[in-house]
């Protein structure tokens, strides 16, 4: 028997659930448009935040922090980054121990390939929720992303 898609089974009160259901939601969509491409959404931020960089690449700390995630969930999604010749991690050269993650040639290629499907999985949300409503929602979800105060209970 088919669930009913607006019933309020399901809802509550939590504010991290809302935004994991949706989360998962939004990233079947993105991996659809993906599929095909050998990316999936998380594996395209990357590229994407790597391609939008100038100057020196950043350490593998420094993008785990710009990509609001954490150290071992950021080399669980380079490894087959790197293992696909999409980026190489790289010495410091003061510092040894650091790594810098750098976009290949080969990874900015895949990465503007990845784009153009991007592009449909994004018109498509924007279609089905509003254009308005979407940026909207951007704004509100970046603005909790960058508020370092939500990852603790201390003040």
């Amino acid at each position: 028997m088919l669930k009913n898609r607006n019933s309020s089974v399901g809802e509550t009160p939590c504010s991290a659930t809302a935004l994991r259901k949706a989360s998962r939601r939004l990233t079947q969509l993105y991996d659809a448009a993906l599929d095909g491409c050998g990316l999936r959404s998380t594996q395209l931020t990357i590229l994407v935040e790597l391609a939008g960089r100038t100057g020196q690449p950043p350490t593998m700390a420094e993008l785990a922090i710009a990509l609001v995630m954490d150290r071992s969930a950021l080399g669980h999604n380079l490894r087959p980054l790197e293992r696909d010749g999409l980026v190489v991690l790289r010495a410091g050269a003061a510092d040894r121990r650091l790594r810098h993650v750098v976009l290949t040639s080969r990874g900015k290629a895949k990465c503007q390939e990845a784009l153009g499907r991007w592009r449909i999985a994004q018109d498509r949300f924007e279609r089905l929720f509003g254009r308005s409503e979407a940026a909207a929602l951007r704004t509100t979800l970046l603005r909790i992303a960058r508020d370092e105060r939500l990852a603790t209970l201390m003040d």
